[in-house]
């Protein structure tokens, strides 16, 4: 019975992580046009990223309107990280409103370390 239950957990999960990604649109649109963006390239059947997930569902959720919280699969689409040079997956890139990169980060990020670098570029 507990199996039946993680597995059921981690299909929601995986539906979270799904509209999650309908969010960016497309990768030509990132990062969001006036807005700070953190953009998580990963991919659905990545083990951290499976992790991310429903860090990057709270914090689009808490952000919303404020930051702009984007997921880009680069296994279903190699574009965005062949444009953003990505090296390991996940990859977080923070932008300012201007769309300049300002951040990046390799692997599993804390949902605490990103919130204080969006934070930090929502307050300048």
């Amino acid at each position: 019975m507990e199996i039946h239950v993680k597995k059921l957990l981690l299909m929601l999960m995986l539906g979270l992580f799904s509209a999650t990604t309908a969010f960016a649109a497309s990768p030509q649109t990132v990062p969001v046009k006036g807005m700070v963006t953190m953009v998580d390239l990963g991919a659905k059947t990545c083990i951290p990223c499976k992790m991310m997930a429903p860090i990057l569902v709270e914090l689009e959720n808490e952000y919303k309107g404020k930051a702009a919280v984007v997921f880009l699969d680069v296994r279903e689409d190699d574009g965005p990280a062949r444009r953003f040079g990505i090296r390991a997956i996940p990859t977080q890139i923070f932008f300012d409103k201007t769309g300049k990169e300002v951040a990046r980060h390799e692997g599993f990020m804390e949902k605490k370390a990103i919130t204080d670098q969006l934070n930090k570029l929502l307050a300048k």
